[in-house]
């Protein structure tokens, strides 16, 4: 499978049939200007550059193996690094419709946004995690992004770039608040998800292999529910308090908890038993969840 590295934003510009963008760093595409050239359909590409979408209609975006129909407004995140290929909908009276954020990490020297753009996990999550918009959702995003738009296409002077990382952060407040709604609103849904967590959880530690498997990571979890790690653990947070990497804890203590209480197995039997590589990673955990040693654990049911 040929993956093209899409390094600048200029180059984006040419894969999809648009003139080159005013500025080099940031550009702010209409979506149903675009198109694609007949030599790019079918590769898979990669960005040096973020981007940001509010896309309607777009027609059928590829991740991996998976396809996703996009007929709604949504709000989609890549950061750079992320494959996706995006193909032309056959589907005749279809025009797709909206807007792309294209930012070159470079763009964000010196701004505040240089360093807290790593804080928006949302920019990890899959294709298949965007952002579903209310109309009320989606029309106040687009004025943020016609406001972006009138700084790029003004004379940009010392002003711009603040003006533009200001509305770019406001944005992205946004759109935390709204993927916290977008997590309640489908509380039914993640609360199977939640289910799915304990399953996959149980079984991994009814095998027998744990010595060689070692503990389960969020990303073996992730992977067997279809989500990027990202995305499970934010849900997860919003659902229980806990992040995955916790419930995976949690789990862990309760199956310690277990064994100490009813097998005589030693400390570091069980710590092997569990997964985990040395005792002391073990015994350490253990403590700073339980607030007491394991073998004073077991001595209290003694």
């Amino acid at each position: 499978m040929k993956i093209r590295r899409i390094k600048s934003i200029s180059e984006f510009h040419k894969i999809r049939g648009l003139s080159n963008p005013i500025h080099p760093l940031l550009s702010l595409i209409d979506y149903g200007k675009t198109k694609i050239l007949p030599e790019y359909i079918g590769e898979h590409w990669t960005f040096d550059f973020y981007s940001i979408g509010i896309k309607r209609k777009v027609g059928t975006l590829r991740y991996g193996q998976q396809e996703y129909d996009f007929n709604e407004g949504i709000l989609s995140f890549i950061s750079p690094g992320q494959r996706l290929s995006i193909e032309p909908n056959n589907k005749k009276n279809l025009k797709p419709s909206g807007w792309l954020l294209l930012i070159h990490p470079d763009f964000f020297w010196n701004t505040t946004l240089a360093n807290s753009i790593k804080e928006y996990d949302f920019f990890d999550y899959d294709i298949n995690e965007a952002l579903f918009m209310s109309k009320k959702e989606e029309t106040l995003i687009e004025g943020i992004i016609l406001n972006i738009k009138k700084e790029i296409e003004g004379n940009m002077d010392q002003f711009s770039q603040h003006i533009i990382i200001a509305q770019i952060e406001l944005l992205l407040q946004y759109a935390n608040r709204y993927y916290q709604r977008q997590f309640i609103t489908r509380k039914k849904s993640n609360h199977n998800i939640l289910i799915q967590v304990e399953k996959v959880l149980s079984t991994y530690f009814k095998e027998e292999n744990l010595v060689e498997n070692g503990l389960p990571s969020v990303k073996f979890i992730a992977d067997q529910l279809n989500l990027s790690p990202s995305y499970l653990s934010n849900l997860l947070k919003s659902l229980t308090g806990l992040s995955a990497q916790q419930h995976i804890h949690e789990k862990l203590i309760a199956l310690a908890k277990e064994k100490l209480s009813t097998t005589e197995l030693t400390v570091s039997e069980i710590a092997y038993g569990l997964g985990f590589g040395h005792p002391q990673s073990f015994s350490k955990l253990f403590k700073k969840k339980v607030k007491l040693s394991p073998m004073k654990f077991r001595t209290s049911f003694n």
